[in-house]
């Protein structure tokens, strides 16, 4: 670990880009079940509900590396991760319910928060690196190692049948088949 008493501009901007993803994480948390909940397909749905979980224990591994640092655990709001929720808010309420595209377009916007978080944890691991903190650096790439992973499985969700089935879906088919739901069970 680092020395606690010295203090640099790095190590400063560090600790602000810790309360940063704090303040993403929790949010986060709140997020993802409305996601979870517009979703159409089990697999999808599953899939944010796993996320879910792992988003608390990142959340607990942020806490320990500011504990680790002697810091106190502050959030500092994310004006990125706003913006992302923002648009996934956007892109569910512009998408046909119930339709294979609204759970393509879910995993669109669940892949932009997962590469924000990639690209914010894949440089909090090199600073932390650099300021000394070998022990913060191993304990947020086991994060950045899952949101790496969680991307891939949202990916192969999407390759797996939910894109392909948008893209065979028409404007009006969905409403149609709206009416006739509990027919087909």
């Amino acid at each position: 670990m680092g020395k606690k008493d010295k203090s640099s501009l790095l190590k400063d901007f560090f600790v602000e880009q810790l309360q940063d993803i704090y303040w993403a994480e929790k949010a986060l948390v709140k997020e993802l079940p409305k996601m979870q909940g517009a979703t159409t397909t089990e697999e999808l749905a599953e899939a944010i509900t796993e996320h879910v979980t792992e988003t608390q224990e990142h959340i607990s591994r942020l806490e320990e590396a500011f504990e680790m640092m002697g810091e106190t655990a502050r959030a500092k709001k994310c004006e990125a991760m706003e913006g992302l929720i923002k648009e996934a808010h956007s892109i569910i309420n512009e998408t046909q319910k119930g339709s294979a595209t609204r759970d393509a377009a879910i995993i669109m916007a669940a892949q932009k928060v997962e590469h924000y978080e990639i690209a914010t944890y894949g440089s909090l691991v090199q600073l932390a690196k650099t300021i000394g903190l070998n022990d913060v650096a191993e304990l947020l790439g086991q994060t950045l190692a899952e949101e790496k992973n969680c991307d891939q499985v949202l990916t192969q969700i999407a390759e797996g049948n939910i894109n392909e089935e948008g893209a065979r879906e028409e404007e009006g088919e969905q409403q149609m088949e709206e009416g006739n739901e509990g027919e087909e069970d």
